[in-house]
């Protein structure tokens, strides 16, 4: 095993952000997952500056989605019921997502597939709030990926470099 400097340093990097954001986010009141997980997947992407905004707006698109569930599954309630309109619903956002996510890969990916997903689950949460978790995937996500970007040049760590085993 070989020690990486610039891959260690990062590391402290990065526990240095998890508590600046832990403790403004926890001093403002603000959730902070949608932030962490816009972040996991950059790193899931090998901190490949590339692919942020694919990762943000597929994010964002995935936040979109579950806010316009309530119109939509109202909608199809009114048609076919709620547990089946919310069925249906949820079968074309995740369709749409796959069908169209070649046509318009910055909008609709697997990033989209896992905000929704995980925003759908937030949802039975205390104080569910689509609107400011999209605000904070997109400014806390993108801060937090690029800090890491900005840290990673600084210190020699390479943005595409695979992940530890």
């Amino acid at each position: 095993m070989k020690f990486n400097r610039p891959r260690l340093i990062l590391g402290l990097y990065v526990i240095a952000l998890i508590v600046v954001t832990e403790l403004v986010t926890g001093y403002l009141g603000l959730p902070a997952w949608p932030a962490f997980v816009a972040w996991v997947l950059f790193f899931g992407e090998h901190m490949n500056p590339k692919r942020t905004p694919h990762i943000l707006i597929g994010s964002a698109a995935g936040i979109g989605l579950v806010m316009l569930a309530p119109i939509a599954i109202g909608l199809l309630a009114h048609l076919i019921g709620a547990e089946w309109g919310r069925l249906i619903y949820i079968v074309a956002a995740v369709y749409a997502i796959f069908a169209f996510g070649e046509m318009i890969p910055l909008v609709l990916n697997y990033y989209t597939f896992m905000f929704f997903t995980v925003a759908g689950l937030a949802l039975a949460a205390p104080n569910p709030n689509p609107p400011l978790w999209l605000l904070m995937e997109a400014a806390g996500g993108g801060l937090l990926i690029g800090a890491t970007i900005v840290a990673a040049r600084t210190i020699g760590a390479p943005s595409t470099a695979e992940p530890p085993h």
